[in-house]
């Protein structure tokens, strides 16, 4: 697969599907493999999107597809666009492809400071020294195409490693002195406890997010020294949601994060 043949059309396809807010029955053409082809068909995807990126988002690949690909993360972009600031008492409509993939994702994210300058830090402490700020957060994840992370960790980064949006809370107090790892967090949907868990089960925690997605961009030409923020991971599990639910992720002694999930909308619509 290469630019010029598989991957264009691929990305052509995802980048229409999501402007058109469309559901893709099918994946667009023959399906990624490995890592580097999906990154190649992400990377097009973000040239003929044109839209501003403001952060990235990190997911886990669980085993045994980690030692098949060489790599236990992902990464996927996320647009300024779709990107929401919410007080505790604030839930915005966050919106999710109908009749494709969506789920809601309790997360720690992590502002990149601007002036990083491309060395990636190998401690928890270094890879705190690069950063401004430390929020509660959900992720959205939603795709056109429902198969999106049932067909396997190189599909899923080759739809923008399957995001949709960022609900960004409150900043987390003394967070240089905070354990991350020991936050307990819980997924709430329509009142109900979805999932509950700390970051502690997330391979080496948010700051090891940090270090994997810089070692990424690195990697991929993609400059980071303007600063960007980063969704270090589902804490509770990537929990199924539907059009109208209403989405609470609570970090305990830290504030809750919510947000209702509307119908995404074409841009002719």
């Amino acid at each position: 697969m290469n630019l010029s043949g598989e991957a264009q059309p691929i990305a052509e396809a995802f980048v229409a599907a999501r402007r058109d807010a469309r559901a893709l029955e099918s994946y667009p053409g023959q399906q990624p493999t490995d890592l580097s082809a999906a990154y190649r068909i992400q990377d097009m995807a973000l040239a003929i999107d044109g839209r501003a990126v403001i952060g990235w988002k990190v997911g886990r690949i669980n085993p045994p597809a980690d030692a098949a690909l060489g790599a236990n993360r992902l990464s996927g972009p996320i647009f300024a666009d779709s990107v929401v600031h919410a007080a505790d008492d604030d839930g915005p409509d966050m919106p999710v492809f109908t009749g494709g993939f969506a789920a809601a994702e309790a997360e720690i994210l992590l502002h990149l400071a601007p002036g990083w300058n491309g060395e990636v830090p190998e401690t928890d402490a270094d890879t705190r020294a690069l950063l401004d700020d430390v929020r509660i957060g959900i992720e959205i994840a939603s795709s056109p195409y429902p198969g999106i992370n049932a067909d396997g960790p190189p599909v899923t980064v080759s739809d923008y490693g399957n995001n949709a949006g960022l609900v960004i809370g409150a900043s987390l107090d003394q967070w240089r002195e905070l354990d991350l790892c020991a936050i307990l967090v819980r997924m709430i949907i329509d009142g109900t406890v979805a999932g509950e868990a700390t970051a502690a089960t997330m391979l080496d925690g948010p700051y090891g997010a940090v270090r994997f997605l810089l070692g990424n961009l690195k990697a991929r030409g993609i400059d980071a020294s303007k600063g960007l923020w980063i969704s270090s991971g589902a804490i509770t599990g990537v929990h199924p949601v539907l059009v109208g639910q209403h989405v609470t992720a609570q970090f305990d002694g830290h504030g809750i994060v919510t947000c209702r999930i509307t119908a995404a909308q074409g841009q002719n619509d």
